[in-house]
């Protein structure tokens, strides 16, 4: 699992079968701190995250399990939304 920040939403008028429905997001990995780390990339949202969120992903084959009846061809979903963040400073 890694951090993550929504930039924004994606809309298909094409995509596959097992994608319908899917709400797709732009994402960026960020670290602890929120700091942007390589290029933003698309997720599925299986939780109802919206733009300017801080959440947390799966990626790989994982990132599908969420969606148990649907099984999209997806290597990133957001599994949840980040409220706080701790740690030692």
């Amino acid at each position: 699992m890694y951090l993550g920040k929504v930039m924004g939403s994606v809309v298909c008028s094409q995509k596959d079968a097992q994608m319908q429905g899917l709400k797709l997001l732009i994402v960026t990995a960020v670290d602890a701190d929120g700091k942007p780390k390589g290029k933003p990339f698309i997720a599925c949202d299986s939780i109802g995250a919206g733009a300017g969120e801080t959440v947390f992903l799966c990626g790989g084959g994982e990132a599908a399990l969420p969606f148990v009846k649907q099984r999209p061809p997806s290597d990133a979903s957001i599994l949840g939304i980040i409220d706080l963040i701790q740690g030692e400073k």
